[in-house]
């Protein structure tokens, strides 16, 4: 049976962001954690997990002490010894992001290597939430470990929330993407997915034929479009949810997964998807207000409460 906990899967990088002259800030992101740390800001005492694979290195360190400071733990994740955390820089053109990334030996490709661990991690889960990053940084064998593990917590009774999230970069070519995504939409009760990444992958025309290509195998889709309405589809009933607009972005990076957190937050709280989104999208609009991926805790319960 499912208990209480929130649980999401996928990479923690260092992030280097706020350039000024020759100078970076520091911190840690990356797509399913920007969604955990927004989902844990807003689900009150629900124990988090993120579920990664870990170095031992001292970035690695202080990267799990961060989670701890923030009331997020790691589970049974692996420590790898000699591993390292990845790392991404982002260099901004007015409020829009362009990132380089160093990630080819992270740790966090290892997080499958212990199929037990990874089953324990998921277990008492509430809901459990992985992306197409996820699926893109394993190896195959790992790819397949991971999401018979997710199958596993939705036997289970946790809700599994996914987001396509595709990188083509991190893919071998399209169709490896195409099929490890319909695979994992295949175990996913909430999709989550960015038209314009839907039109890349699968040439969807319109916001409406990706929800409708989804929604073969997911009966709740959210199909996030930037500034454009979101399109909130649940047992085939389809409705617009309007965006937030925000006249002077500071930094876009972090938007569309801190919308993911709103969302499901709102929805394990026990709102429909319509007033989900809407919490959603106050999320977002106030992420792209702060630089960097990771929103104050405060600013996300302000935003989501409205």
């Amino acid at each position: 049976m499912a208990g209480n906990g929130v649980a999401s899967i996928g990479e923690c990088m260092l992030e280097l962001s706020g350039q000024t002259g020759p100078n970076w800030r520091m911190g840690f992101a990356g797509d399913t954690f920007n969604t955990l740390w927004a989902l844990h800001a807003l689900s009150g005492d629900r124990p988090a997990t993120y579920v990664s694979a870990f170095g031992d290195d001292p970035f690695s360190h202080n990267q799990i002490g961060f989670f701890a400071e923030n009331g997020i733990g790691i589970g049974s994740s692996p420590l790898i010894a000699g591993a390292r955390p990845g790392l991404y820089a982002i260099t901004l053109t007015g409020a829009e992001r362009s990132f380089t990334y160093w990630r080819g030996d992270a740790a966090a490709r290892q997080l499958a290597s212990d199929p037990s661990a990874l089953s324990k991690n998921l277990e008492n889960q509430a809901l459990v939430y992985f992306s197409g990053i996820t699926l893109a940084i394993l190896e195959d064998s790992a790819r397949n470990t991971l999401l018979a593990a997710v199958a596993g917590a939705r036997a289970a009774g946790s809700l599994i929330a996914f987001d396509p999230n595709y990188r083509p970069r991190l893919w071998r070519n399209r169709e490896d993407a195409q099929a490890a995504i319909v695979e994992a939409l295949a175990v996913t009760d909430i999709a989550l997915p960015t038209f314009p990444d839907e039109q890349m992958l699968f040439g969807d025309e319109t916001a409406r034929a990706t929800a409708k290509r989804l929604g073969q195998w997911v009966g709740e889709i959210i199909v996030k479009n930037g500034e454009q309405p979101a399109l909130i589809c649940e047992n085939g009933m389809q409705h617009d949810m309007p965006a937030i607009h925000v006249a002077a972005p500071v930094d876009t990076t972090g938007a569309g997964d801190s919308f993911n957190g709103g969302y499901l937050a709102a929805r394990l709280a026990g709102h429909g998807p319509r007033e989900a989104a809407r919490r959603a999208h106050r999320i977002a609009a106030a992420v792209v207000q702060v630089r960097g991926a990771l929103a104050p805790f405060e600013t996300l319960r302000a935003a989501f409460d409205g």
